[in-house]
């Protein structure tokens, strides 16, 4: 390609340039930027940001600008050396646990050791005996063994009793035999599995003497520790290329009679006794499943940010992107608008500027929930330990309402943001369109959304059926019931246009309501399961937005945020987030809340018309700098149209033109000879 002519390099974007209109907008808040963000992350965190990036920025092998344009085989190879390069550094440096997930989150790309270092060494650590943490464990975490947690079928997702791969115990030699019965028993979607692992925890169905104990957890070695070719009767290999997700070698893997010893069936929680081929079961089956659960807290911890990602890219863009003319401005304001300004932009961001702040307060209280278990597991002690049994329960339903929920919410707001970008949104450089298709995988893996709703309200049926015989236990979703029931001849009266309190009251109010009707088909009218599946998924998210609610309301209202922010203007702001959040909520479900008594029809026009416009009015001003406040590095977004400081078309056109592999070809554009280019040896990445 020609290089770019002087007379183009002088050019420069038309009219107030995107570093002037950030800093207008910036200068006209009060939000105390860095103070909102230690609220968000902790000083820890984003000191830790700040060291992990200085090391990260440098490294050759961590640079993104040809990333877009590389085929799949070159991305996943470089995501590989990239992967290397990471864990090189966390020993160079002694790195945490913590630097090494900030650093995968910074990379912002799925690497092939990924699954490894979560969901392997996680089932591990987990569920390993004192014996296996010795023998994998320990290797495992020294990346001697380099695992997957290979669950999800060919024919099977998220119906885990449903896999068909088949661990028969031989009480001959004391074995299990791992094998893959059908095609549909192949493993898919492993990630970890097509290239890079050569261990995997495999999910199979436990049989003794003819009899299926269930799926259970087991470590197979599946390639050659040396030349890393599949050992003997494994079939393994990458599914091919997805709609996202392209560095990680997501992989299938079949068994044909496997034998592994009997330490190999991951035995903490169960096991069978070798001597006399007994099963020993667990005290609660779903401590199995513990792996499970911990990725869906995670998720849930990390929709809000996932979402405020998006939000910031089309947030700042917004604010510098022109359009048209304000149809009632003034005649001396002759200049095109600022999209920002434009109400039905507004309507479409800023309510998920507000989820983005209501999920990751949400998601820090699950992943509290969630260590608050795993210490009582831990403990010796048998009172606690019947409370971490009764409280996984809890945690698993929690866990799977708000999984759903929550990526639904961050998966479906980041094409929200990217329509909202127009034209440029599509571009890859956006920022959004590749990230948006590595998060959409979320919205189905560790159970399909729609799916997991079932769980949550399996669980609120049984609390609620316990409520009604006096036998509730003590936790918010029995207190919740309990109220609704004490309450309902009554009636409610919750004022949720000037109480906070009133608004979480509220939500509490419709999730009983719904639990309870659901309790009536169910129970009362026997509707069958599959009949009331939409009734289901309805209650789960009714139940789960309760949750988001009061815990955004918890956390806004907390001592530690008063402390932090020093009643400055900025708590105001967020608690302007939170009714924002809850009414334009409460908006689109007037229906169950209307139905279930907890507001009028009155309140719910005034939310429309008048309390959700105002919020939108008082938060706009402040847009800009609450974007700030998650302190999202230019490095890590990647994006033109959001980065901190503005320039956005100087970027773009600078990738266009100077980044851009295809313009080093020389097409031949005529049909009638086979000459594809005229320069067939064109530049390579």
């Amino acid at each position: 390609m020609a290089p770019t002519p002087s007379w183009v390099k002088t050019l420069t974007p038309q009219g107030p340039q995107g570093a002037e209109l950030l800093q207008q907008e910036r200068d006209r808040s009060d939000v105390a930027v860095d103070k909102l963000a230690e609220l968000i992350h902790t000083k820890e965190v984003l000191e830790r940001q700040q060291r992990v990036l200085a090391i990260m920025q440098p490294e050759k092998v961590f640079d993104k600008s040809l990333s877009h344009s590389m085929s799949r085989t070159e991305r996943i190879t470089k995501s590989l050396a990239k992967a290397k390069r990471l864990h090189q550094l966390s020993q160079q440096h002694k790195w945490s646990q913590d630097d090494f997930f900030m650093a995968n989150n910074l990379l912002s790309e799925p690497t092939p050791y990924g699954l490894h270092a979560s969901m392997f060494l996680v089932t591990l650590r987990e569920q390993c005996t004192p014996e296996q943490r010795k023998l994998f464990l320990e290797r495992a975490e020294s990346y001697e063994i380099i695992g997957c947690y290979a669950q999800t079928e060919l024919g099977h997702g998220s119906n885990v009793r449903g896999l068909e791969t088949t661990a028969t115990w031989d009480p001959t030699d004391k074995t299990f035999t791992i094998h893959s019965p059908s095609l549909t028993a192949s493993k898919w979607w492993i990630g970890s599995l097509g290239r890079t692992a050569n261990h995997a925890v495999v999910m199979a169905q436990l049989m003794i003497g003819g009899k299926n104990y269930g799926p259970h957890p087991f470590i197979v070695q599946i390639r050659d520790m040396k030349t890393h070719e599949p050992l003997e009767n494994v079939h393994v290999g990458d599914i091919g290329p997805k709609f996202g997700y392209n560095t990680m070698d997501n992989g299938f893997l079949l068994f044909n009679h496997i034998k592994i010893p009997h330490v190999n069936m991951l035995a903490r929680f169960c096991s069978v006794d070798p001597a006399t081929s007994k099963y020993v079961r667990p005290a609660n089956m779903s401590l199995v499943y513990g792996t499970m659960t911990w990725v869906r807290s995670n998720i849930v911890l990390d929709a809000g940010s996932v979402l405020a990602r998006g939000v910031t890219i089309a947030t700042r863009y917004c604010a510098i992107r022109r359009q048209f003319q304000d149809n009632d401005a003034p005649s001396t304001e002759t200049g095109e608008n600022q999209v920002l300004n434009y109400k039905m932009v507004q309507y479409r961001i800023l309510p998920l500027l507000a989820a983005s702040f209501a999920l990751h307060f949400t998601g820090r209280r699950m992943m509290e929930l969630y260590d608050e278990n795993q210490a009582l597991m831990k403990t010796k002690d048998k009172s606690s330990g019947m409370k971490g049994v009764a409280l996984l329960a809890d945690l698993h339903a929690t866990s799977c309402g708000l999984k759903a929920l929550g990526s639904t919410v961050a998966g479906e707001g980041l094409e929200v943001c990217r329509r909202a970008c127009g034209g440029h949104g599509y571009s890859s450089h956006s920022g959004i369109g590749p990230f948006y298709a590595d998060y959409l995988p979320n919205l189905t893996w560790e159970g399909d959304n729609y799916m997991l709703t079932q769980q949550v309200a399996r669980y609120l049926l049984k609390s609620a059926r316990a409520v009604l015989q006096n036998k509730g236990t003590d936790n918010d979703t029995c207190r919740i019931l309990q109220d609704f029931l004490q309450r309902q001849d009554m009636g409610a009266a919750f004022d949720v246009l000037d109480n906070d309190a009133d608004i979480v009251a509220a939500f509490a109010w419709r999730a009983a309501y719904l639990t309870f009707e659901a309790v009536k088909r169910r129970d009362v009218e026997k509707r069958s399961w599959n009949s009331l599946l939409v009734d289901f998924w309805r209650l789960s998210t009714a139940h789960s937005q309760y949750l988001v609610i009061k815990n955004f309301y918890e956390a806004v209202s907390s001592s530690a945020t008063a402390s932090t922010l020093n009643d400055s203007p900025t708590a105001s702001i967020l608690h302007n987030l939170f009714r924002l959040h809850a009414l334009y909520t409460l908006e689109n479900e007037a229906a169950d809340f209307f139905t279930s008594g907890a507001v009028t029809t009155r309140q719910i026009t005034l939310a429309r018309t008048k309390a959700v416009p105002r919020l939108l009015d008082e938060i706009r001003p402040h847009s800009i700098r609450l974007v700030d406040s998650w302190k999202f590095p230019d490095w890590q977004l990647d994006s033109s149209l959001g980065r901190y400081d503005g320039k956005v078309y100087v970027d773009l056109f600078r990738r266009a033109n100077e980044e851009n592999p295809v313009n080093a070809l020389t097409f031949d554009p005529y049909p009638w000879n086979n000459v594809l280019l005229k320069n067939p040896k064109p530049s390579k990445l």
